[in-house]
């Protein structure tokens, strides 16, 4: 019996600890009230993504996961910045390249060069020849 009395004692000792822990026995009060997660875009419009940016993207977790779709448009985002980025980097890299051609041979790598006519089907090209007038 004294065993008893002593664990609806101790029970009641913790749930009453435990009450006014959560309640707002504490040295702050009550719990403040916890906004719910909103995504918040981080990613800049006015310049090209970095590291940063794409480090300091964080999705609010949901009962099953994250949110699809705020997953899905930072991932449209970031491929279309990573695809414009690359148009870029191959325009840059022929322009180099032509630069570094004219550079090598000097204007005189040019000349003489007749630009090929394109590869026509026989039907395509005998009309072609007739009507440029280029029978050979």
């Amino acid at each position: 019996m004294v065993l008893f009395l002593f664990l609806v004692i101790a029970l009641v000792v913790v749930v009453g600890a435990v009450t006014l822990g959560v309640i707002g026995g504490g040295e702050n009060g009550a719990l403040p009230e916890a906004a719910p997660e909103r995504f918040t875009d981080p990613l800049p419009d006015d310049r090209p993504l970095r590291r940063a940016d794409v480090d300091a993207v964080r999705f609010p977790m949901t009962l099953r996961g994250y949110h699809m779709g705020e997953v899905d448009d930072v991932l449209g985002r970031l491929g279309a910045e990573l695809a414009e980025r690359d148009a870029r980097i191959a325009e840059l890299e022929s322009a180099l390249a032509g630069a570094q051609a004219t550079a090598v041979g000097g204007k005189s790598l040019f000349e003489g060069y007749e630009p090929r006519k394109a590869a026509l089907p026989h039907d395509e090209h005998e009309e072609h020849e007739r009507q440029t007038g280029d029978d050979q």
